[in-house]
């Protein structure tokens, strides 16, 4: 009697077990954030994700029953690969510069490895291929280029200021004793005033530059972001006076204050709100939006996951050309008529220095959406 109940024990230990569930299975297929699509020995698809049809645009009922060769006939790196798997058996990997081509959105980049399937008898009964969205991965290895490119020029910056600002002061200190000694009145007084105007002028320039290269760390607090945006939406309503410039606040209350520089912030956000509304000529909508970030956690050594916050500035302005995005950053190129070029380097900055990141999405003639994601905590 015990020996059938130990028996009886180890049986449903064996039943339970994860690895005869197939519940379990369909569950990791459900949620896997990579593209599982399966092939029979016929090449026909019997296996199709959610993952898959978020990756293709393409539904489950869409795709089920289609031959590999029709799913995947305009695209030749995959059509060999699942080649590769179902005619030769044998597993394949691609890493190189692979986009997965959509029907209505932008090519995606994606890496992709495709395997044979093997039956316990060791027969082939079709294969598998796995696609893995690498889109999230450009944008942070965009973002890391970016700031490191900053980081050298902030760092030179810093070392040139310091330099240049000595002799600066000398050349302003002459030209003031200079000024005392003439009359209000003489000739050469006017370019005494000059001198002493182009000089601040200057300083105004390297202390901008400066804060590029700045060593010190930001003053941590709770921020509310809502007080933030919405005090400089009041600003910018009030000089966007003459035009016809609508401004959209979408804020998730549930939102509680971050860990940030307060003043820090506020500069960020005015820059890039600013920038908004003087992309517009005359009508058209400036749109801000908060939320916690589906894509994204800040993860560090020995300390729990913090969520991401998304900040979105949308506008319906000239937009910027392709060719210009990534310029867009460096210190001194702008697309204005008037601006110094540093706004967006120091936004960088400050994104960069709050553990955060900056990408901004733009057409022309259509308009520009810049997310800045920040960590809820430090």
């Amino acid at each position: 009697m015990q020996a059938d109940r130990h028996n009886k024990t180890k049986e449903e230990k064996v039943e339970a077990s994860p690895r005869t569930d197939p519940n379990l299975y369909a569950m990791i297929l459900e949620n896997i954030d990579r593209a599982v699509i399966a092939f029979d020995q016929a090449g026909q698809i019997t296996l199709f994700n959610p993952a898959a049809e978020a990756f293709t645009g393409r539904s489950s009922k869409q795709v089920l029953g289609t031959h590999f060769r029709d799913f995947f006939h305009n695209q030749e790196t995959l059509l060999y690969l699942a080649k590769v798997a179902m005619e030769d058996g044998r597993s394949i990997t691609d890493d190189e510069g692979l986009l997965l081509l959509r029907d209505n959105a932008e090519p995606l980049p994606v890496n992709a490895y495709s395997a044979p399937i093997y039956t316990n008898r060791g027969k082939q009964d079709g294969a598998v291929m796995i696609i893995r969205d690498l889109s999230r991965i450009r944008e942070l290895e965009g973002t890391l280029r970016r700031a490191d490119r900053l980081s050298l020029l902030g760092t030179l910056a810093a070392g040139l200021a310091h330099e240049i600002k000595n002799p600066l002061g000398g050349i302003k200190g002459a030209a003031q004793l200079l000024s005392r000694e003439l009359d209000a009145e003489h000739e050469l007084d006017e370019y005494t005033q000059i001198m002493i105007r182009e000089v601040e002028r200057i300083n105004t320039i390297i202390n901008e530059l400066m804060d590029l290269g700045s060593p010190h760390p930001p003053t941590i607090g709770a921020v509310n972001l809502a007080k933030v945006l919405g005090d400089i939406i009041l600003l910018q309503k009030e000089a966007a006076r003459s035009k016809n410039i609508t401004f959209l606040l979408q804020l998730d209350p549930s939102i509680p204050p971050i860990q940030g520089d307060e003043n820090l912030l506020t500069r960020l956000f005015l820059n890039l709100i600013k920038n908004a509304r003087e992309s517009i000529e005359r009508d058209g909508q400036v749109a801000i939006e908060t939320r916690i970030s589906p894509n994204y956690h800040l993860t560090s050594p020995g300390q729990k996951s913090s969520p991401m916050v998304d900040i979105k500035v949308r506008d319906t302005g000239c937009g910027i050309a392709e060719e210009e995005l990534d310029r867009i950053f460096t210190p001194y190129f702008t697309t204005k008529s008037k601006g110094s070029g540093l706004g967006l380097a120091i936004s960088q900055k400050i994104v960069e220095d709050h553990n955060g990141f900056l990408k901004i999405e733009s057409l022309p003639e259509t308009g520009t959406t810049v997310t800045v994601s920040l960590p809820l905590r430090r």
